[in-house]
């Protein structure tokens, strides 16, 4: 076998690593599991608005991923790579779409959000979007506010400060959060993260779930 060979085998194992730890997550924090949703196809507009943020670019087959995430929910968070790796495997033909949905019990999971709609709106959302991720462990389950440390975020991304802290102080970009979160709520959406393949509702257990739903959807777009 090829070191090359190696190396994709390795990161498969990883994803798949990643995938069952999601679901242990899942099922040991019942407040952030995804509860069941409404079977048949959902509105496409309400799943992706005109204003939805996508990660990377836009697919060409017209086949979206919808995740419904919370940026302190330790299940998203397990998800994470698993959804990078769908990214990179899919580039091009698929559209990776973001909602926000933060739960009320996560003390900073709506300020992480609105930390997030700031950055995008400066073209950095991936940028802000991974560092949640990738620094969860800092200051996720935390009870006090966690603003300094997401400025301190914007910061290092190298955003106009000045226009970060309008954004993230202000009604409009609070209000922008809400309505992912009022999408989620009319959908069904009960729990974090919440997964939809081309208008269909998919709780996956493997990676394999989420690479046969996609493979489907691209056979019949």
């Amino acid at each position: 076998m090829t070191n090359q060979n190696k190396a994709a085998v390795a990161l498969g194992v990883l994803v798949t690593i990643a995938v069952v730890a999601m679901l242990l997550v899942v099922q040991s924090r019942g407040g952030d599991q995804p509860a069941p949703v409404a079977t048949g196809s959902p509105e496409e507009s309400m799943l992706v608005r005109e204003d939805s943020r996508i990660l990377g670019e836009e697919g060409s087959s017209g086949v979206t991923v919808v995740e419904f995430l919370d940026f302190e929910c330790e299940a998203c968070a397990a998800a994470y790579p698993a959804v990078e790796q769908l990214r990179q495997e899919y580039a091009g033909e698929v559209t990776f779409v973001a909602r926000y949905f933060p739960l009320p019990g996560h003390f900073n999971a709506e300020r992480a959000a609105r930390a997030v709609e700031s950055a995008a709106r400066q073209g950095e959302l991936e940028a802000m979007y991974q560092r949640m991720y990738e620094t969860q462990a800092e200051w996720g389950e935390a009870q006090v506010p966690h603003d300094d440390l997401f400025r301190g975020f914007a910061e290092e991304i190298g955003l106009d400060m000045q226009q970060y802290d309008a954004d993230y102080a202000s009604d409009e970009v609070a209000a922008r959060v809400q309505r992912d979160v009022d999408d989620g709520l009319e959908l069904g959406v009960q729990g974090t993260p919440t997964f939809y393949v081309d208008g269909e509702p998919l709780q996956p257990r493997t990676y394999e779930d989420f690479t046969s739903a996609i493979d489907a959807a691209l056979a019949s777009s």
